[in-house]
């Protein structure tokens, strides 16, 4: 597959799964599958601990935000999104997927000191799975689309549905993968030109994986879930005799999350759900994301000429939540950087959710809302502003990162007294692209990112 394919190829599936929401129910051992009902959201995050393969590593832990969405067709949830048809008891799959191997640049393994980066991949993959017993095989195909290892792996699994007690839920799992000599020689092979007297040159060749695990959901509520999982995995003999591995017999792993769920509430019979639409403009700022929402830090255009123009469409998932004078909503939308000449303008894709917030004492003459949104964003290539950064301080890039949406508006229909335009907000914001301070190997471990503060309109059909 050649990199203009490859690219290609990840940023149309990106850019289409990332327009609507996610699945419950991946075909692998996911942690998410099953969590929701189909067609219910979740946001939630969850932390990960276990050792690293590689030999001197200093970084055993990983939190990883939980976005969760079913639609029809198409699905996303954090770190996977794609294509799927149900039918008959059988699923089928197109997705796109981050690989959680490699290592960030400042976080180098002391045996592979002195190597070219492993980079964190991505893998576009076809999968099926189908109902046996009393539980779901599946199977997955996947293939590096991120022109690191241009690897390829297969995974065969099953895993148990049907193990209930009260309001807690088990479930194992086993998960047999082959992988071909491709992806196992880059993320744990030692090159001729990067070996030394106590590091030799290193193929490990194809080989199988197998991985063993319990996944467990405990319902603290009716919108909240406790998360958490065990499992062993056990890597390939040619992985295992790698120079730049620690050779165990097993890698032990742990998790433990928390997320809340909902079902967002469907439009009257026969009527459509109205749409919200969203324009905005903006210009980057060296302000952090904080002192701006604080108004401690305003400024726009102090180091660089870029800017943003974006237009998103949602819908309003739910009203008054919980009995709040609360409304989530969802958004996906396709962002322009405008990059001053200092590169090539370029698109971005983003997904989030909202909750919009309008409770004040004036509310019946002035509407006026605080919103805050999260999500992920993905570049087609990393902003100016990142670059410059980033290399100031030695440190990697992603073109998946946190997206974070803070706004506060105001109704037009009740600035200027005119009932057609009750539904219209004028306001001001933040599109914020974070690597959660280098937490999340979602994210590429990256820690930084950047700021655009943008002027709005936002309206309801």
């Amino acid at each position: 597959m050649t990199a203009h394919l490859r690219n290609l190829c990840i940023s149309a599936a990106s850019g289409a799964t990332l327009a609507l929401a996610a699945s419950s129910a991946a075909a692998s051992g996911d942690p998410l599958i099953g969590l929701l009902p189909p067609g219910d959201s979740g946001l939630g995050f969850s932390l990960r601990l276990e050792p690293s393969p590689y030999r001197g590593a200093d970084k055993n832990s990983d939190v990883l935000p939980l976005f969760v969405y079913d639609s029809e067709h198409f699905y996303i949830q954090s770190y996977r999104a794609g294509l799927k048809l149900e039918r008959d008891g059988w699923r089928s799959e197109l997705f796109v997927a981050r690989r959680f191997e490699g290592f960030a640049s400042n976080h180098v393994p002391q045996s592979m000191t002195g190597m070219d980066k492993r980079a964190v991949g991505g893998d576009l993959g076809i999968a099926t799975q189908h109902r046996w017993g009393n539980g779901t095989a599946y199977a997955e195909l996947l293939t590096d689309a991120s022109d690191s290892s241009d690897g390829t792996e297969l995974r065969l699994g099953y895993r148990y549905e049907a193990w209930w007690n009260g309001r807690l839920r088990w479930r194992p799992y086993a998960t047999v993968s082959w992988r071909d000599a491709k992806l196992n020689n880059y993320y744990y092979g030692v090159r001729p030109a990067e070996a030394t007297a106590e590091r030799p040159a290193y193929d490990p060749g194809s080989g199988v994986n197998l991985e063993f695990g319990v996944q467990a959901a405990y319902r603290l509520s009716e919108h909240w879930q406790l998360l958490g999982g065990v499992s062993l995995l056990q890597m390939s003999s040619g992985i295992r005799n790698s120079p730049v591995v620690e050779d165990r017999a097993f890698v032990p792993s742990v998790s433990l999350g928390l997320m809340y769920g909902f079902t967002p509430q469907a439009a009257p019979m026969g009527e459509r759900k109205p749409l919200i639409f969203k324009m905005y403009y903006g210009g980057s700022t060296d302000c952090d994301l904080l002192p701006i929402m604080t108004l401690r830090c305003g400024g726009t255009h102090t180091q660089d000429g870029t800017s943003v123009a974006a237009f998103e469409i949602g819908q309003t998932l739910v009203k008054g939540l919980n009995g709040w004078p609360v409304d989530l909503a969802g958004f996906v939308g396709v962002l322009r950087h405008l990059e001053d000449n200092q590169q090539d303008d370029f698109w971005q894709a983003q997904a989030y959710f909202k909750a919009y917030y309008y409770g004040f004492p004036w509310r019946e003459t002035l509407r006026t809302r605080l919103g805050f949104g999260i999500g992920v964003a993905y570049a087609n290539h990393i902003p100016f502003q990142e670059l410059r950064d980033q290399e100031l301080r030695g440190r990697d890039t992603s073109k998946l990162l946190l997206y974070l949406d803070p706004s506060v508006d105001l109704n037009l229909g009740d600035l200027v007294r005119v009932k057609s335009l009750r539904e219209t907000y004028v306001g001001l914001g933040v599109s914020h692209r974070s690597g959660v301070f280098g937490s999340a190997k979602l994210f590429n471990n990256v820690d930084g990112g950047s700021n655009y503060i943008y002027a709005y309109l936002e309206w309801t059909m």
